[in-house]
């Protein structure tokens, strides 16, 4: 991911008020390894249920303000992340709802999708399996985990933008 500052993150967001977006609470960019994540994605330490995701469309970034269901998927079952595609105990997956751009999401319209808890996609398809006969390598297993969470966070943008 391209390295963003706070005006631009703040300038990015296609689902908030103007006002709303000036009063998200920023992550620390200063600590971020861009090199080693997709999406910028951050959970307002005042209220957790409230979560916020950058991604980049084309040339541009694209921020939304998300919503954490208020219930989890129990533990002691497994759920799998929409954009990771990682299977997980249903704990550690939320239902996350954002509301669509433009007069859709002013409507009340929202794109909802199970998205890791934590928003920690980008270094849990990092995590390389180990090398085994009959299969590809582990850095080209990982290298299509990448690619895959890309695609699925464009089609996620998409259907957002689509208000």
């Amino acid at each position: 991911m391209q390295p963003l500052t706070e005006d631009q993150i703040r300038e990015s967001f296609v689902n908030t008020t103007r006002g709303e977006a000036e009063r998200v609470p920023m992550p620390g960019l200063h600590e971020m390894l861009w090199n080693d994540r997709e999406y910028l994605g951050w959970h307002d330490a005042k209220a957790p249920q409230r979560a916020y995701l950058t991604v980049w469309q084309g040339d541009r970034p694209v921020s939304f303000a998300l919503r954490a269901a208020e219930r989890r998927i129990r533990g002691g079952i497994s759920a799998m992340c929409s954009l990771c595609h990682t299977a997980q105990p249903g704990d550690q997956v939320t239902l996350f709802a954002a509301p669509r751009s433009g007069e859709a999401g002013r409507k009340g319209d929202t794109v909802g999708t199970y998205i890791c808890a934590d928003l920690g996609c980008s270094a849990i398809i990092r995590i390389a399996p180990p090398a085994a006969p009959m299969q590809l390598p582990p850095e080209e297993i990982v290298q299509r985990r990448i690619d895959g969470l890309k695609e699925r966070l464009d089609s996620f943008a998409q259907t957002v933008l689509a208000g």
